[in-house]
């Protein structure tokens, strides 16, 4: 199961660093591509707004 972020993004880069296999793309709200996540958490552990969860 992937991560996805949310709305609540507010694009500060910290995430996209963050991801081993270069999973996350920039934008005005980051988004992950599910078929690249690992499910590490990694992205989630430093979201500074919380803006990412697992999906459901």
């Amino acid at each position: 199961m992937a991560y996805k972020i949310s709305e609540d993004c507010v694009a500060c880069g910290t995430c996209i660093d963050e991801c081993p296999v270069g999973a996350i793309s920039e934008g005005d709200i980051y988004s992950i591509d599910a078929a690249k996540c690992t499910d590490c958490g990694t992205c989630a552990d430093v979201c500074p707004v919380e803006a990412i969860a697992p999906e459901a």
